[in-house]
């Protein structure tokens, strides 16, 4: 393994740690750019999958004190159900243009609120509603790896504090995640290859989700917002850009 592949595989662990432990969600989307440059689709998922469960495990004590499982089952429990419904669904869709119809929804939604400045509070929620988003993250999570967006845009826009908000996505993406490892493990595609380059990535994981739970606890919920929806918006720009790409990859 070359020095280039060791430093870039420490910086996207560093990185997505970071991500992971200030918002609760992201270091696939923020691991996976840097490691797509070294490593192989294949490999790089099951290390974003291991790195996202470790840097879950390592903050889940900033929620622990606002966690209520009445609250969060009912988006877990259908979650998990979604996620062999979305694997199965990817052998059936277009990739390319469910990543741009997801991706533009996530850059208008991001960018509303964004512009808004304020939450909206809405007053509406049930169990089934709560069960639905749980339903539809689990779908996304099987289908291409993004639990995080539906429960995160349900809790912004119930208005709650950022504390209610972490607790519920992330343990749902735990959740999900931890799925997903045991999937991936079960296929086969933990190899030694992935073994090696988790070892490899375990401290920068690690002390980037440390640093990231420190900055987190020191944001006001308005700034934990905005952080979130930036987040968002870099999701959905990274979903527009890779289904355009694919497109046009597609195209003679």
């Amino acid at each position: 393994m070359s020095g280039l592949v060791i430093l870039i595989v420490l910086t996207g662990a560093l990185a997505g740690g970071f991500v992971s432990g200030l918002a609760g969600f992201g270091t696939a989307m923020v691991a996976l750019g840097v490691w797509l440059h070294v490593l192989d689709p294949a490999p790089a998922t099951s290390l974003v999958l291991i790195c996202s469960v470790l840097a879950q495990s390592i903050t889940m004590a900033a929620v622990l004190k606002t966690l209520r499982w009445k609250m969060v089952l009912p988006f877990i429990i259908p979650g998990l159900v979604g996620v062999p419904v979305g694997t199965w669904l990817l052998t059936i869709i277009d990739p390319s243009g469910f990543k741009l119809g997801v991706g533009i929804f996530l850059l208008l939604f991001s960018c509303f609120l964004l512009l808004v400045k304020r939450p909206l509070g809405l007053s509406f929620r049930s169990r089934v509603a709560d069960g639905a988003v749980g339903f539809l993250g689990g779908v996304l999570g099987g289908l291409e790896a993004l639990s995080g967006p539906p429960p995160i845009i349900w809790a912004t826009l119930q208005g709650w504090s950022k504390e209610e908000r972490r607790a519920v996505f992330q343990s749902f993406n735990t959740a999900i995640l931890v799925l997903s490892l045991i999937t991936h493990a079960s296929s086969g595609l933990v190899t030694a290859q992935v073994g090696a380059l988790a070892i490899l990535a375990l401290p920068g994981t690690i002390l980037g989700a440390l640093a990231g739970l420190w900055t987190y606890r020191r944001l006001s919920d308005r700034r934990f917002n905005q952080a979130v929806l930036c987040l968002l918006f870099l999701s959905g720009a990274l979903l527009v850009w890779s289904g355009f790409a694919g497109g046009r990859r597609a195209w003679p």
